[in-house]
């Protein structure tokens, strides 16, 4: 008998790829209202949101085989490092605009999937089992 509290398996793995196309959309949104100055009362919750979402999963996306409680925290530090660090050099520089600072988070968020990108396709270590089976397949 199915309880309550019992997630069925669709939930469990349909759900993050909708979580992430979700927060993919807000930030999107958000720097899409921030570049083209648009005055809306969503456009600093949703600028704020990609500034740490954006720099918190490449950080997180650059450490694959760490534990996922370690990764989080890590991912979290990460991002506002990132962030204070653009804000610290942009400063220093006299060039601190909105639009500079958003293009540099997302020029490091980049770079961050980017290197990730290229360690998984060197690495075939990191390719999930279902992907490495099919491969394997297609050898022989």
């Amino acid at each position: 008998m199915q309880r309550i509290s019992d997630t069925p398996a669709a939930v469990r793995t349909d759900l993050p790829p909708v979580l992430a196309g979700g927060a993919f959309a807000v930030s999107g949104v958000g720097v899409a209202l921030a570049l083209a100055d648009v005055e809306s009362p969503l456009r600093a919750p949703f600028v704020l949101f990609f500034l740490f979402a954006g720099p918190a999963a490449g950080v997180a996306a650059a450490l694959p085989r760490a534990d996922p409680a370690a990764r989080a925290s890590a991912a979290a530090g990460g991002a506002v490092v990132i962030d204070l660090l653009i804000a610290q050099i942009l400063s220093s520089l006299h060039v601190l605009t909105v639009g500079g600072g958003i293009t540099a988070v997302s020029t490091i968020t980049a770079l961050l999937f980017l290197g990730a990108l290229g360690r998984r396709i060197r690495n075939p270590e990191l390719i999930n089992p279902g992907d490495r089976f099919l491969k394997g397949i297609k050898r022989i």
